[in-house]
């Protein structure tokens, strides 16, 4: 068996669409009322949309759902599939606490509870019969106001045994009002020593140069090969590792067609700059990393080494995989020895 690091993975896009339906079934929602049938649903939820923006939108729909008491219903049925469907080894579960606590308190009050939410989502997602390493980035928000992106930098630093790393989400067209702001958290948070993470470079609104130094992994940064390769030699020099999620961006309009990534990988190989694929939301998206790698072959965008080397990329710039070498390597030597052995 192969076995898979994925990085770059949202809770609240990861959910996927049967899932959703029968959880919105069971409670009666009326989020479900529009729709007659699942087939509506499905293709409503997973449908290409035309801006980041609009995708995005989705989110905000799961994250009213995701819910101090359904997290650990959406969370055992994710690492479920993880495990059986995609291999997967590693998995890193980005997010905002925020957005999961009770809308009815106050703001002091919710940001007391994302602690909760925290701890919630750590003891969810160590399942014994699916034996994932797993981690949380907390995700600072575009939208969100200064005192809780703080306060989540906060708990991220507070709560390392589930907390590998934090972010920053929303849509990279809304930081430049708060880019000073951002600066500032991210700064904080690495004199703390957080690791980090950033959406940035996303799409064509997302070139933030000020924010790069201060990240050791770029969520997405595909937009640095294909509008502003100048920057590759940079990236190269602080070791940081593009998170590249390929549906995504045929997803949100950002890209039409997938063969658009070779430019991508092509410069980044050149330049010495690693990239780890990743499925973003892999609910939204309708796919799973698996899925992803063979696209990216069968479309000639990538070859089998330079797969070996972003699959080994992943586990290198891991937050939380605290092992020298991947699982199929460990898998390899215990073989070796077997055969040795025998």
């Amino acid at each position: 068996m192969a076995l898979y690091a994925e990085l770059h993975r949202h809770l609240g896009g990861s959910v996927v669409p049967r899932v959703l339906w029968r959880y919105l079934q069971r409670n009666e929602s009326d989020l479900i009322d529009r729709f007659t049938h699942y087939p509506e649903f499905e293709d409503f939820y997973t449908r290409p949309r035309n801006t980041l923006d609009e995708y995005l939108e989705l989110h905000t729909l799961v994250e009213g759902v995701q819910t101090a008491d359904a997290l650990p219903y959406f969370i055992y049925r994710l690492m479920r599939g993880a495990y059986i469907f995609e291999n997967l080894a590693y998995l890193e579960l980005r997010y905002t606490p925020f957005l999961r606590t009770d809308p009815t308190l106050t703001q002091s009050e919710r940001i007391d509870q994302m602690a909760q939410i925290v701890d919630i989502v750590g003891k969810a997602s160590q399942l014994k019969e699916y034996p994932i390493v797993s981690s949380q980035i907390l995700c600072m928000h575009s939208r969100l106001p200064y005192e809780v992106n703080r306060a989540l930098v906060d708990l991220a630093a507070q709560s390392r045994d589930y907390v590998c790393g934090i972010d920053l989400a929303g849509g990279d067209a809304h930081y430049a009002e708060r880019l000073d702001e951002f600066v500032e958290l991210y700064a904080y948070a690495r004199s703390l020593d957080l690791n980090t993470t950033g959406h940035l470079y996303e799409t064509t609104d997302g070139h933030y140069p000020d924010l790069l130094p201060y990240l050791m992994r770029i969520g997405h940064g595909i937009q640095i090969p294909l509008h502003h390769p100048h920057l590759l030699k940079e990236v190269a020099r602080r070791q940081q590792c593009l998170e590249v999620c390929p549906t995504t961006y045929l997803k949100t309009g950002t890209l039409q067609d997938i063969r658009q990534l070779k430019q991508v990988f092509n410069l980044c190989f050149e330049a010495g700059v690693d990239i780890a694929i990743c499925t973003d939301n892999a609910g939204l998206n309708d796919v799973r990393l698996p899925f992803e790698y063979e696209t990216l072959l069968t479309q000639d965008v990538i070859g089998f080494e330079e797969l070996q080397a972003c699959q080994d990329a992943a586990f290198r710039h891991a937050f939380a995989w605290r092992y020298a070498q991947r699982p199929a390597s460990l898998l390899n030597r215990i073989l070796m020895t077997d055969a040795t052995a025998s």
